[in-house]
């Protein structure tokens, strides 16, 4: 099962590709090595390859459908992008046929979240017709924190972190993923610490992994959840928090960001979804000492790892 019910909304996630990514010693500096063979048991294999060392990755897409809207947050890699790493770049994957076979159709989607504006983040924002790139989801706005989209712009003289990836991969995705759905009218670059996007949703600001990173809340009946994007990676940071991933621009604040998260996750009883994890994708958590721990997971089946 891929798709669940949370109040008025039915959840779907689709996944563009999972596998190893990258050895963990490298994206989580801070978590010792003993902290990861501590939990063997349930982090292999789904979230970590105890064999080789890697965190096990998934790029995937959540769709809400609820009170006549759809909704994607994170359109993943993308098509035909001209990228220097060869995961992102030149794929030609079936994102869009995963997306018809849930019933939704580019014309549906009536709004696209982007959480932040990193490269793996933003790929399905648009397509390559008769060499030029255009917004896949006609119909949509696409909401864009001016944060992200200031600091991301290479219009603006800014200095960026580079130490994971290749800053040129990071124009590319602005020039040919985001300035297309702005040019079209169809961007909605939102200010402030809050955004209501419907009944019930609404987006907040949640930065450190980039400076305009924000988190989707859900609150409609009974149910909770927040669409944190990556301000979490691994389920090693629900239970300590204060561990982060060298692929953030600012890692006190994400950390601090994901600490107040993490509190009114565990007080308000809410779903924690990351857009990378594996396994059941999300998880409630609870207080427990002075971190937290795994309450419950996603009612969500597990996709093999590839590799």
């Amino acid at each position: 099962m891929q798709s669940f019910t949370l109040g008025d909304f039915d959840i779907s996630r689709v996944t563009e590709w999972h596998g190893r990514f990258a050895p963990v010693s490298v994206l989580f500096p801070s978590i010792p090595a003993k902290a990861w063979d501590a939990h063997r048991t349930w982090l292999d294999p789904h979230f970590w390859d105890a064999a080789t060392g890697d965190y096990q990755a998934h790029m995937q897409t959540w769709v809400l459908r609820g009170q006549g809207r759809t909704i994607l947050i994170d359109t993943g890699m993308g098509n035909d992008k001209p990228r220097t790493d060869d995961l992102m770049g030149g794929r030609s994957g079936d994102f869009l046929h995963q997306l018809a076979a849930l019933g939704v159709r580019p014309d549906d989607v009536d709004t696209v979240v982007n959480t932040h504006l990193h490269t793996d983040h933003v790929g399905w924002n648009t397509q390559l017709r008769d060499g030029e790139w255009t917004p896949t989801f006609p119909n949509a706005q696409y909401l864009i924190s001016k944060a992200d989209f200031d600091y991301w712009n290479p219009a603006n003289s800014i200095t960026r972190k580079a130490d994971f990836g290749d800053p040129a991969d990071s124009r590319a995705a602005f020039n040919d993923s985001v300035l297309p759905v702005h040019r079209a009218g169809q961007a909605v670059v939102w200010e402030g610490s809050e955004h209501p996007i419907a009944p019930g949703l609404t987006l907040q600001l949640a930065p450190g992994h980039t400076p305009g990173s924000a988190l989707l809340k859900l609150d409609s009946g009974t149910d909770r959840a927040f669409f944190v994007g990556d301000l979490v990676h691994t389920p090693l940071q629900f239970l300590t928090p204060g561990h982060d991933t060298c692929l953030s621009e600012d890692q006190r604040q994400a950390a601090r960001s994901r600490l107040r998260m993490m509190e009114e996750a565990a007080d308000t009883n809410a779903l924690i979804i990351p857009a990378h994890l594996g396994g059941a994708g999300a998880a409630e958590v609870v207080r427990q000492g002075s971190g937290f721990a795994i309450k419950r997971w996603a009612p969500l089946s597990a996709p093999a790892p590839q590799n």
